[in-house]
């Protein structure tokens, strides 16, 4: 089944709008045509750095002059230059009556949305924003349990109390799934039938390995009954620019899709877009938390770089023909060297609905490799940088800077791999996927909330089966937490921890980064 969206309209087709005031319509004030062009707030900043002006005003670099000499040579002077405070001309993030706001219509425009925030807090304040807009404490979080770290900050926050929908889980790849409409279906009622309010529903759609969740039957399970569907769409920010992609979560009905314009699109590292549709949420409440939880002096260099990649997506309606026919031709490249197999949707049994195409995750199992030994490999010997390693596989970002020099490296490589290894282990026992999900067999003692204003006290790790977390433990990437505070330490969980450090992989959120000892709740 394709992802895309069965006669969707470009949304390239209209960049510049006439002014109109209703939510409904972004609209585009007469500062953008004058300034110039299609990325007004690139063109303000330009502006503003090119005026010859006596400045009393931060940052202390005072425009470069007085720019750190190992940062400027590494950089260029340029970078100062621009980095630039709230100055009148610049408009101001929190209250946007210039090009900023300009700049986030056209986003609003180009994206789809009936409203967009730029966020210079990544899709992590997004995330907690729309979380805190739509849930009062007390009210029932509906979430995947392979969510984002981001999404237990904003349970803690805001003081939601989450009901976990576990994802489908394959041990041969040791990588969780999405979640179907079915399971929110079953989650709503059992909340209904006792008598509990339901905040909002959040999916993660794409996750980090590009699976796709059903997020219009999500929807339909969830708007007729008034409760908002949120997506994290941090790895989805592409999807509207090409018919070949999955359909966004705003094309499939969600009320509020926060997106990392820096991933696969070009924005800089840290900025993010909130797009927001339909009327369950108030509009006036996500900018109140927005202003709450992102930074009260705000990087105009990260704004502009959105107003920029969105300048880029409009001025370019072909851009993804290349990374699309790219990573294409490597996946079937890939596939039929022997030993080494190309995630897919055939992986779950689940009906998951599409899988990002620009997202490659490969495994050496068969050559008895692990994720992170035939991540090193790549890397040490032939530096092949992937974006992300797990216990049994590896998975790369194809974007639009990707090489074609650089994808028929990847190949080659991974030739070299196979046939290096391919007897060379052939007498080594393959070890048997007999490992349970960590998230599957979960106990929740205390809401996260309550978990993180609970006393703690230290124990050692392998001590700490059925004890309550009081920390949040995830390998990192990708921020998938195993145990989340609150959480009863299980078998599971601390079989797949000690796993994890054996290997020597980093762990983020322990107090213990060597995880020899755990944060429990001291009750």
């Amino acid at each position: 089944m394709s992802g895309s969206a069965t006669g969707r309209e470009s949304p390239r087709r209209h960049v510049v709008v006439h002014c109109d005031t209703s939510l409904n319509k972004p609209t585009i004030s007469e500062t953008a045509a004058v300034q110039g062009g299609t990325a007004p707030f690139v063109q303000a900043l330009q502006s503003a750095a090119s005026q010859d002006v006596s400045c009393f005003h931060f940052p202390g670099h005072n425009r470069g002059k007085a720019a750190p000499s190992s940062l400027s040579k590494l950089i260029g002077s340029g970078a100062f230059l621009h980095d630039l405070p709230e100055l009148p001309e610049l408009d101001d993030l929190f209250s946007p009556k210039g090009v900023i706001l300009d700049a986030q219509r056209l986003a609003a425009e180009l994206f789809g949305s009936s409203k967009t925030w730029f966020l210079v807090n990544g899709t992590t304040c997004g995330i907690q924003a729309s979380v805190v807009a739509t849930c009062s404490p007390g009210d029932y979080l509906i979430v995947p349990r392979n969510c984002h770290i981001s999404v237990i900050s904003a349970l803690v926050l805001s003081g939601a109390v989450p009901k976990y929908i576990i994802p489908e889980y394959n041990s041969v790849w040791d990588i969780a799934g999405g979640i179907t409409p079915l399971q929110v279906d079953k989650a709503v009622k059992e909340l209904e039938e006792d008598g509990k309010r339901i905040g909002a529903v959040l999916v993660t759609s794409p996750t980090y390995h590009g699976v796709c969740s059903n997020v219009q039957g999500i929807v339909s399970v969830c708007q007729p009954r008034g409760i908002p569907v949120i997506v994290d769409e941090a790895h989805g920010a592409h999807f509207r620019f090409h018919d070949s992609f999955p359909s966004t979560a705003i094309e499939q009905g969600a009320d509020l899709a926060v997106q990392s314009t820096h991933k696969v699109l070009c924005s800089l590292t840290q900025s993010s877009m909130l797009h927001m549709a339909g009327d369950l949420v108030d509009v006036d409440k996500v900018s109140q938390c927005l202003q709450f939880l992102q930074s009260s002096s705000p990087s105009y260099l990260l704004l502009s770089s959105l107003d920029a990649a969105r300048s880029q997506l409009s001025e370019n309606p072909n851009i993804f023909d290349e990374p699309l026919a790219i990573a294409s031709k490597t996946t079937d490249q890939l596939r039929i060297i022997p030993g080494i197999s190309v995630l897919d949707l055939t992986c779950f049994s689940s009906d998951f609905p599409a899988i990002d195409p620009l997202r490659i995750t490969l495994s050496a199992s068969d050559l008895h490799l692990s994720g992170y030994e035939a991540d090193d490999i790549l890397y040490e010997d032939h530096q092949i940088v992937s974006e992300l390693v797990g216990t049994r596989a590896v998975t790369y970002a194809v974007n639009l800077g990707t090489r074609l020099q650089d994808v028929k490296k990847l190949v080659k490589c991974a030739e070299h791999l196979s046939e290096k290894y391919l007897f060379a282990n052939s007498s080594k026992l393959k070890k048997e996927n007999r490992d349970c999900s960590p998230l599957e067999n979960i106990s929740v003692h205390l809401t996260p909330r309550e978990a993180f204003f609970t006393k703690k006290r230290t124990m050692n790790i392998e001590d700490s089966l059925g004890e309550i977390c009081g920390e949040l433990i995830c390998p990192y990437p990708p921020g998938i937490p195993v145990l989340i505070p609150g959480e009863v330490v299980t078998h599971d969980s601390l079989s797949y921890l000690m796993n994890v450090k054996h290997q020597g992989i980093t762990i983020s959120g322990a107090a213990d980064a060597e995880l020899n000892s755990i944060l429990i709740c001291n009750l």
